[in-house]
């Protein structure tokens, strides 16, 4: 039974991770546009710049700063999984080296963006 609850869990969360911040955002969205229809059937006027916001998905543009603080976090990641392993060591002794393989992987993420970040902060 262990055997097909932690896989579905790990599934459900990354789904979960994915999922919930899009939900959340339509939700924003479906809220704004009740309250801009309640105002334009009440008679109000919409601004040029707020029909123009509402209608451009704007993305900031990418930055050194913004760079770092991803990297920063994928490190931290990598981090949270080597401490994982270790605490686990004590239970499993054959954990520890297939978690510091996972945390590799967010590890060296984090450190290109950090690389990046230095790279790109002439510029």
């Amino acid at each position: 039974m262990e055997g097909i609850l932690v896989p579905l869990a790990f599934m459900a969360m990354i789904a979960a991770i994915v999922i919930v911040p899009r939900y959340l955002k339509s939700q924003e969205r479906q809220k704004l546009q009740e309250t801009l229809r309640a105002s334009i059937e009440k008679g109000a006027e919409l601004p040029p710049e707020v029909v123009q916001a509402l209608t451009s998905d704007v993305k900031p543009p990418p930055s050194p700063y913004r760079d770092l603080r991803a990297g920063i976090i994928w490190l931290g990641v990598a981090v949270g999984f080597a401490a994982l392993g270790l605490a686990v060591q004590f239970e499993e002794p054959d954990a520890l080296y297939p978690m510091l393989g996972v945390a590799a992987f967010p590890g060296f993420i984090g450190l290109a963006l950090i690389a990046l970040s230095f790279i790109s902060r002439g510029k």
